[in-house]
């Protein structure tokens, strides 16, 4: 039995059995090395890009100064404009307007020919100050100036007759951003357009007054102006939605009685 496990020994060294344990490091070794090929071929990317980045901005250096000059420029020359022009303007324009604003305060509470006559004054300016219409112009692109377009297109709405397409184009020359006042300028144009005869174009601009500066007072006013033309108009579906609106979301608006017997006028002639 001694013998025949020496005969199995011999026999297995012989052919060369070897553990298993050195093939096995090998492999581990292999993985490793793949992984830092491919870290390897990570970094040479980035650094083929670092390089391509440089070649860039080498060939294109020129231009990308200009372009930084160009908008340093333009950054100083907008604070020149505004500093050096549009400041000093603002403030001549606002000394300017105290005589048309005078006027114009005084013509707000007057009534009658007194009324149409203190609003031409304010329009056309007077003891030696320009009027609204000289400010607008002159003072294009200053709140003052600005202002002033605004009040030009209310006078001539105020005086009405042959005055209602000034007020019209004054009015949307106005920029007041989502401000009450350009809520009244929408509504103004409205209004201009009802005393024109043309109703059926003044529905929207009452629509757009109601959403240009939305509150609990001027929303359900210019809504319910809107639904009282389309109404007169036959435009019963605008006239429901806008009497819906008031119904839903100002139910303690002064409008809201009101609202609710024309929108039972208006779904009555619907059917």
């Amino acid at each position: 039995m001694r013998d025949q496990l020496k005969n199995n020994m011999a026999t297995y060294n012989k052919r060369g059995y070897k553990p298993k344990t050195k093939p096995e490091k090998e492999e581990k070794e292999d993985l490793f090395d793949d992984s830092e090929s491919t870290t390897a071929e990570v970094f040479s990317t980035l650094d083929e890009g670092a390089n391509k980045t440089e070649q860039f901005l080498e060939k294109n250096q020129k231009a990308l100064v200009i372009i930084v000059a160009i908008i340093a420029v333009g950054a100083v020359a907008a604070w020149a404009y505004n500093q050096f022009i549009m400041e000093p303007q603002e403030m001549v324009a606002v000394e300017e307007a105290t005589e048309a604003n005078k006027y114009y305060d005084l013509a707000l509470n007057s009534t009658g020919a007194e009324k149409d006559s203190l609003y031409t004054i304010a329009l056309e300016g007077a003891n030696g100050k320009y009027g609204l219409i000289k400010i607008a112009e002159e003072y294009k692109g200053t709140d003052a100036g600005n202002l002033a377009t605004y009040q030009a297109g209310m006078a001539y709405l105020n005086i009405g007759g042959d005055q209602l397409q000034k007020a019209i184009d004054y009015l949307k020359a106005y920029d007041g951003g989502d401000s009450v006042l350009t809520a009244i300028a929408k509504a103004g144009i409205g209004d201009a357009l009802v005393q024109a005869g043309q109703a059926g174009d003044a529905i929207s601009y009452y629509m757009d007054a109601a959403d240009a500066n939305v509150n609990e007072f001027s929303t359900p006013r210019y809504l319910l102006k809107a639904a009282q033309v389309a109404l007169t108009t036959g435009d019963n579906s605008t006239a429901i939605t806008a009497l819906e609106r008031i119904e839903e979301n100002y139910p303690d608006a002064e409008e809201f009685k009101t609202s609710q017997v024309l929108l039972g006028q208006a779904k009555a002639a619907s059917n």
